[in-house]
């Protein structure tokens, strides 16, 4: 991939996506795949006035071998010396990039069941500190090819051959043209002009349906927006958390979901796929949860903890999305979450109820946003998907008709 091209996709990252601000600390965690193209970010950074840049590498194959031989107790320890280093960022508040490679199957045969214990264990210290950050970091979610993941989508390609395919499919959909960033402003000015028709109607609820038998009622938080593309910190920063982004999504009132729901792409978690899966909700809870394949791991997330089980967030995507249209199965949520309409069980997002700055995270989960250890998008949209919105009113407006924006 030409370098020049690279070089705009890491000042996109860095400018559109998370704003770094002068004397601003960076943290940018990624896989081994890349290491060039992190370079470029953490110059891109420094060149922003960047006050420090530290990069976290991580590694699949590593993660596994550790999980084998550590007892749980000691993969699920938060030692004084991580805590300090969780107090620095609450203290410090430093922009937060992660360039996401992963084999969707790079974890697999790893002791699933050992992972969450473990993670129950940490949660529960970690957890005062993600609170302390929440709404106030800016943050960037965006992709860098790993081979494994290029072969799994181009398998007939050689390894190189792969790699630059999925590269330039990285860059289309992040809009990384002569002028991403202007592109980028042109693109959420649009996403917005979506929510504030979306939010001009009163939503009390909405009702997804669709001909591989989804048929879910979702209930909203009266004093919940919808967001979409950039948005601002409680620090008044305007930042882009993921690129690519399609979406316009609101979390919903807890415990307001009855119905059911198909997944109609996919599931990539915890380095392991999900498949052809469906969820039965009652009360807002998933009571039934039943997949051809990943059965058992689908469960094992929806029992993380109290919240797992509950939606998080419901994302509007249409079927016209430039990646769905590219008809490419990426294997990954970033992207495809992009390319249809997806729900999420777990953590709720404070920001998207209004006026967020001025109350604090219990407040905002007092009014219905979810609380849980995980977030986790999964796809349900299709070209036969309808969504209908019922208004405080009682009026019933026309969301989405055959996958696709109905306004």
């Amino acid at each position: 991939m030409k370098k020049t091209l690279l070089r705009k996709y890491a000042e996109l990252i860095v400018r559109c996506g998370v704003n770094v601000q002068k004397g601003q600390e960076v943290m940018i965690h990624a896989d081994l795949d890349q290491p060039e193209f992190v370079q470029m970010v953490v110059e891109q950074a420094y060149k922003a006035k960047a006050k420090k840049v530290m990069v976290e590498w991580s590694y699949q194959p590593l993660a596994k071998v550790h999980t084998r031989y550590q007892s749980v107790k000691t993969l699920g320890e938060v030692p004084k010396w991580q805590q300090a280093r969780r107090q620095h960022m609450v203290d410090t508040v430093p922009c937060q990039i992660h360039l996401i490679s992963d084999d969707p199957d790079g974890l697999k045969g790893m002791n699933m069941e050992k992972v969450a214990k473990a993670r129950q264990l940490s949660y529960p210290i970690l957890k005062p500190y993600l609170d302390q950050l929440d709404g106030k970091e800016q943050w960037c979610i965006a992709a860098v090819p790993g081979a494994a993941w290029a072969k799994k989508l181009f398998p007939d390609c050689s390894k190189h051959q792969a790699v630059e395919k999925l590269w330039q499919a990285i860059l289309s959909a992040s809009r990384v043209e002569d002028d991403p960033i202007k592109a980028w402003e042109i693109h959420n000015a649009n996403l917005k002009e979506r929510c504030d028709y979306l939010n001009s109607l009163g939503i009390e609820s909405l009702h997804y349906t669709a001909d591989n038998g989804t048929d879910l009622t979702v209930g909203m938080i009266p004093q919940a927006c919808f967001c979409g593309g950039g948005e601002t910190s409680i620090l008044g920063v305007y930042f882009n958390p993921n690129i690519p982004t399609e979406e316009c999504f609101i979390s919903p009132m807890r415990g307001k979901a009855e119905g059911i729901v198909y997944s109609t792409k996919p599931l990539s978690y915890q380095g392991q796929l999900i498949d052809n899966f469906y969820l039965r909700f009652h009360e807002g809870k998933v009571v039934e949860a039943k997949a051809q394949k990943g059965e058992t791991l689908l469960n094992t997330m929806l029992s993380m903890d109290e919240g797992a089980s509950y939606l998080g967030e419901c994302a509007l995507v249409p079927q016209t999305s430039p990646i769905c249209q590219s008809g490419m199965l990426f294997y990954n949520t970033l992207f495809d979450e992009n390319a249809a309409c997806h729900l999420a069980v777990g953590r709720g997002y404070c920001d998207t109820i209004e006026n967020y700055q001025n109350m604090s995270v219990e407040q905002c989960r007092e009014l219905g946003i979810n609380d849980s250890m995980i977030h986790e998008d999964f796809m349900i949209g299709c070209d036969s998907m309808d969504i209908d919105a019922i208004t405080k009113d009682g009026k019933k407006i026309p969301i989405f008709r055959k996958g696709n924006w109905a306004f």
